[in-house]
């Protein structure tokens, strides 16, 4: 059974956000029983597509109330700080995180500490929100979130936190700047790809 805000997002999405998972997970290209960590892992979405895939994911938040909201995954849970996990260098050999980039506080310290969970070697797939680049489809993406997706978020779950999710893409910095700083961190070939027309962006390292 979905929980009401995972409902709201197959809604406001069109169900898209399975896929977008879906490809999240394919494009680490690991092997079966990698050990991922789903980094601000809220329900636990990411880590059923993880396990769908043969992965070991390990379920991360901040929230103890989103990890125990998380019934679904088999995943172990962990409740700390993403900017300061408490596991060892070099532990996993992929990280994952879904619509989470955007409440960062500080992303940089963020992709500091995913360069040193992962091992040399290791993956990672960054999953989040964007505004596409087309002029036509950044104004229509500006009207549906803007206008249609609190309504929806209204009816059905909470009104402010769909409110929300437009303001929060400004915290975003731009596509180039994220890159160079994965890049500081130690990712040495990250590729960004843009889906369904830039409404979506996944950023891998290669």
């Amino acid at each position: 059974m979905l929980f009401r805000s995972d409902l709201v997002n197959r809604l406001m999405t069109f169900r898209l956000d399975v896929a977008w998972r879906r490809r999240a997970v394919a494009d680490l290209r690991l092997p079966r029983n990698s050990r991922v960590l789903d980094l601000a892992s809220g329900t636990g979405d990411l880590c059923i597509e993880l396990d769908r895939q043969g992965h070991l994911p390990v379920s991360v938040d901040f929230s103890f109330g989103m990890l125990r909201a998380d019934h679904r995954s088999g995943a172990p849970r962990v409740q700390a700080d993403v900017c300061r996990m408490p596991f060892a260098s070099g532990i996993a050999d992929g990280v994952t995180c879904g619509f989470a980039l955007r409440n960062f506080v500080d992303l940089g310290a963020f992709f500091d500490d995913v360069a040193r969970v992962v091992r040399p070697g290791g993956r990672i797939a960054l999953l989040d929100a964007c505004e596409p680049e087309n002029r036509l489809l950044r104004w229509g993406h500006g009207l549906y979130f803007q206008r249609i997706v609190p309504k929806i978020g209204g009816l059905l779950s909470n009104r402010s936190a769909y409110q929300y999710l437009p303001k929060s893409l400004a915290y975003l910095p731009p596509a180039p700047q994220m890159l160079t700083r994965l890049e500081h961190a130690g990712f040495a070939s990250v590729e960004r790809a843009l889906l369904f027309g830039g409404a979506a962006q996944l950023i891998t390292d290669r």
